[in-house]
């Protein structure tokens, strides 16, 4: 697998039931980004749960190790468990193992260009149908939007300004992070899934 989802943010994110444009939609396609919809659900339901808890109970330091050490171990499990890879990935890796390849960088850039139209990022999803190197894989994406800080927490280890505490436990974890100083309403990054066809 290329990568395992490491993930700092999924705190409160909506999740919409819009799949939005997948482009080579036929009934195929169209099956899988349904499955990978609820996937991303499932999977979002469970991480989101273990961060909430930690947070309620211990705050964002203990979050933090939530995100470096158990969402991975969640998110290999639902890869091996739906036979399809689910990671997250974003323009800002604050791990570069989750850098985008190039297809996630394309729809990532796309969705950039849908928010500056307008589009809220709760309503962004992409899937296709790909071939490369002679394989066939059903791709899909799912946009990561920020909440503000009264609806989640994800500010506070992603935003302009993060207490020099969490700044700390942040450099020692990531020290390559790039996934600071976002706002409230911008995206992210994405839920990717990758699934074989061969």
């Amino acid at each position: 697998m290329k990568r395992i989802f490491a993930v700092a943010v999924i705190c409160a994110m909506p999740i919409s039931a819009s799949l939005a444009d997948g482009h080579g939609g036929n009934d195929e396609a169209k099956k899988y980004a349904a499955e990978s919809k609820a996937v991303v659900m499932e999977f979002f339901k469970q991480v989101k749960g273990e961060m909430q808890s930690t947070m309620k109970a211990s705050g964002p330091i203990d979050t933090i190790e939530v995100c470096s050490k158990t969402a991975p171990s969640i998110a290999k499990a639902f890869s091996e468990k739906h036979g399809m890879t689910v990671a997250r990935t974003t323009l800002k890796p604050r791990n570069p193992v989750n850098a985008p390849d190039a297809w996630e960088e394309k729809v990532l850039k796309k969705f950039e260009e849908r928010l500056a139209a307008g589009e809220k990022p709760e309503d962004m999803a992409f899937f296709e149908i790909v071939e490369a190197d002679g394989k066939k894989n059903f791709r899909f994406m799912k946009a990561i939007g920020m909440p503000p800080l009264d609806k989640a927490p994800c500010l506070k280890c992603h935003g302009e300004s993060i207490d020099p505490t969490i700044s700390t436990k942040l450099d020692e974890l990531y020290p390559e992070d790039k996934a600071r100083g976002y706002k409230a309403g911008q995206i992210r990054g994405a839920f990717t899934i990758t699934k074989s066809l061969d």
